[in-house]
């Protein structure tokens, strides 16, 4: 995206008057309300078209595998955050989603441009994805960096979700250079790293995805619009029965304070 002077003032997606509403050229309440499901409302709204039944299969298995994970950062983030202010739904909802960075969910975001190295490197050499693979994995390795996509610290032995993407790709056809160059990275990876790193769910996601035909650009969107379901669902959780300031109260017990003492601290106990 450029930064600083615009000359371009359009939009495609939306307009209106007093009589009616337009989406992405189609009438919102004669041609979409109660005639689309929300995943082919999403890829209209982003791609301007409705997708096939393969990209709508897709797209559905995408968002129902990242949607939920537990307890994790972001959401216990969000948990809290209700807790402490339990009239603030979107404050909540704000502090989850922007904790979904680099290590938990936004990592789909990071596996997508390494597979586009990936691609890029093959188109650019001349050589087929398997060699791009090794490279780009040698080339991480040499600057001691994580390979995105890859590994997983509680499904050390596969990602179940993974596994399930990337056979729904296979199943409808989908299935293109991005699920391969994530297969290539993910054959070789374990020597080159010397560690097990089995295809994960972040790595899944931008594979079969972009194979079927979703924008790079715009691929963070995806684990974005699913955690926001996910997290809709433990903050109304959290509205009925919170544990927000257990998970803070234990937090605190858990973290011992190894700081500058002021002398005025009580005494220890025998």
């Amino acid at each position: 995206m450029r930064i600083g002077k615009q000359d371009q003032s359009f939009t495609a997606i939306a307009t209106s008057d007093a009589e009616s509403i337009t989406i992405r050229g189609m009438d919102l309440c004669a041609d979409l309300i109660g005639k689309i499901d929300f995943t082919d409302y999403f890829w209209l709204l982003v791609l301007g078209d409705r997708p096939s039944e393969a990209q709508r299969r897709m797209m559905d298995a995408c968002l129902v595998a990242i949607a939920e994970h537990g307890l994790v950062p972001s959401v216990q983030a969000a948990r809290m955050t209700l807790a402490a202010g339990p009239d603030a739904w979107q404050g909540a909802m704000a502090a989850g989603l922007l904790g979904m960075g680099s290590v938990v969910a936004g990592s789909s975001e990071i596996a997508a441009y390494c597979l586009q190295d990936v691609l890029d490197r093959a188109e650019k050499d001349g050589s087929d994805i398997e060699t791009a693979a090794i490279a780009v994995l040698k080339d991480l390795r040499a600057a001691k960096k994580k390979a995105p996509g890859l590994g997983h610290p509680q499904h050390s032995t596969g990602d179940p979700r993974a596994n399930r993407l990337m056979e729904i790709a296979d199943e409808t056809g989908v299935s293109g250079p991005y699920v391969e160059a994530l297969r290539m990275l993910g054959k070789h990876a374990p020597e080159i790293m010397e560690r097990p790193l089995p295809i994960n769910v972040s790595g899944a996601i931008p594979a079969t995805i972009l194979d079927a035909g979703w924008p790079l650009p715009a691929i963070k969107a995806v684990p974005l619009l699913a955690r926001t379901a996910g997290l809709s669902a433990h903050l109304f959780e959290e509205s009925m029965r919170s544990i927000g300031f257990i998970m803070s109260h234990k937090a605190d017990l858990a973290i011992s304070y190894d700081g500058k003492l002021s002398g005025h601290e009580a005494p220890a106990k025998d």
